[in-house]
């Protein structure tokens, strides 16, 4: 019989399945340790003696017990973590123990240091003024001003700005000017060095200052007429007459030390000898400011402020078409002040004492009117006020018509905020430093202040003002009623949206024209 081709097909087919190679053994996966177990007393439970025996005698029964006990020790409890309280005494107690810590500020043996300190001076900081800085601050002395970098001028200015002596005479900036300029000089022991061109600033050694007494040439006993042929390069001496001699000799009590300065900057005519002149006891790195450097530097600043000025006065509207001359004139003669927010500069019905070119800032102009103030049971008061009308902003003048004429403001003015202005004092201008000429020019390019309002002007103005006042009181009053009686609280529901952008809703609402 023929054999059926299903058989044979699945016999075929088991034949394959029996060639093929078994799968490949696999690892059983670990178990993964519970951390709430303690498996190690597990084990020891597990493992107690007489728990395997049998159950009516005497050792299961106490293994029972003793694994019944320890059996609660299996499981791990976690520890429950409290939020922490701040102590803030605690850290205070740190602060302080941090701040005990701290280096202390090294003290000086200098009891001049403490004087100016006692006395509200400023304070030489040794510390950070250290040795290799200070050594490199001499190098730098060394070298001509056109020889040193930005960052060694840098280092002059800082460290001239430490010094108490400097800072009480000079401004910052004209300190930092004259930093680029000073350079130190080597004098040796027993010279004299007079500060008549100068300020001098000790930076190594000592000196004694030089002042002047009196003696007679004709005592044989006096002890510095004897010891004059011998050290007679510490004496300058005068005779006044026959028998009387001025010398100049160094002081035992009064010395120059570090930082210690002598000389001066605006001349010393009229200085003491003491102050004026040393003679060196070691040999000496002394620091030198010319007084002709700090003369220039005055001389710079004055150009630089007229120029100001005379670029400010020009652009007021009253002096557009006057001549650079007569500028000038107003130049010369002016000052620039600073005046705080809130300073009244005139009032209304005086004659203002200056003339003012406002260079930054604005003054607020008011006029006085007198106005009715309500008072209970249907009273009313009369009283003055300011009604505010307009403003002087900056490139604008005021005072010229009110000084030359004597004729009293109409107005009151007031800065509005921090103004600078260059300001001609009425001294000035009545006196002689001011020609005629230019006189008769501001009479007539100048005109009064807000001269062109009237009392209607003014009348209006107010009436306006107390009239928004009302509007405003009476709408805010009816807007809160009606949402009171709605129940409706602004600021709370749907009158409180923060939307940083617009939300989609609306944006497809939008009707774009093309």
């Amino acid at each position: 019989m023929p054999v059926d081709s299903l058989p044979t097909s699945i016999l075929a087919h088991m034949i394959a399945i029996n060639n093929v190679p078994p799968p490949p053994l696999r690892s059983i996966p670990s178990l993964r340790l519970s951390k709430t177990i303690n498996y190690g007393q597990l084990n020891a439970l597990c493992h107690i003696r007489g728990l395997k025996s049998g159950r009516h005698s005497s050792v299961h029964l106490e293994a029972h017990d003793a694994f019944i006990k320890q059996y609660p020790q299996i499981f791990l409890h976690e520890k429950t973590v409290l939020p922490k309280v701040p102590q803030q005494v605690d850290k205070r107690k740190s602060c302080l123990k941090l701040a005990e810590k701290k280096p202390q500020r090294y003290k000086s043996h200098n009891i001049s240091a403490y004087l100016r300190e006692a006395r509200g001076g400023p304070r030489i900081d040794e510390e950070e003024i250290t040795e290799e800085k200070f050594l490199v601050f001499l190098d730098i002395l060394k070298k001509l001003p056109v020889y040193r970098t930005a960052h060694e001028h840098n280092l002059v200015w800082k460290i001239l700005k430490s010094i108490p002596a400097l800072t009480s005479q000079l401004s910052n900036e004209e300190l930092k000017m004259l930093s680029k300029k000073v350079m130190s000089e080597t004098w040796i022991k027993g010279s004299t060095v007079i500060g008549d061109d100068g300020l001098y600033v000790m930076l190594t050694g000592q000196a004694r200052r030089r002042i002047k007494v009196f003696r007679s040439l004709i005592e044989e006993n006096d002890s510095i007429i004897s010891s004059l042929s011998r050290e007679s390069f510490l004496f300058d001496a005068e005779l006044k007459d026959s028998t009387v001699a001025e010398l100049f000799v160094p002081s035992r009590k009064l010395t120059v030390k570090k930082w210690g300065v002598f000389g001066s900057l605006k001349g010393t005519d009229e200085m003491e000898e003491s102050e004026r002149s040393v003679v060196t006891d070691y040999d000496c790195e002394i620091l030198k400011i010319p007084t002709k450097e700090y003369e220039k530097l005055k001389l710079e600043k004055v150009k630089r402020e007229n120029a100001q000025k005379l670029k400010l006065i020009r652009k007021c509207p009253f002096y557009a078409t006057w001549p650079t001359l007569s500028i000038w004139e107003l130049v010369s003669i002016s000052k620039m002040k600073i005046f705080p927010p809130g300073h009244v500069l005139v009032e209304s019905g005086t004659v203002i004492s200056f003339v003012g070119y406002i260079n930054s800032g604005y003054c607020n102009i008011y006029r006085n009117i007198v106005g009715l103030v309500d008072l209970s049971l249907n009273k009313v008061k009369k009283m003055k006020k300011l009604v505010y009308m307009g403003k002087l902003k900056e490139k604008e003048s005021f005072g010229e018509i009110s000084i030359l004429l004597q004729a009293p403001f109409t107005c009151t003015i007031i800065t509005g905020r921090e103004v600078e202005m260059a300001v001609i004092e009425d001294r000035d201008i009545h006196g002689k430093s001011l020609d005629p000429v230019t006189k008769e020019l501001m009479i007539q390019t100048a005109k009064p202040t807000f001269g062109h309002l009237t009392e209607e002007d003014v009348q209006n103005e107010y009436i306006k003002k107390v009239q928004e006042k009302q509007w405003k009181y009476f709408k805010n009053k009816t807007i809160k009623r009606i949402l009171h009686c709605n129940g409706v609280l602004p600021g709370f529901g749907k009158w409180e949206h923060y939307w940083s952008t617009m939300p989609k809703n609306i944006k497809n609402t939008l009707i774009s024209y093309s």
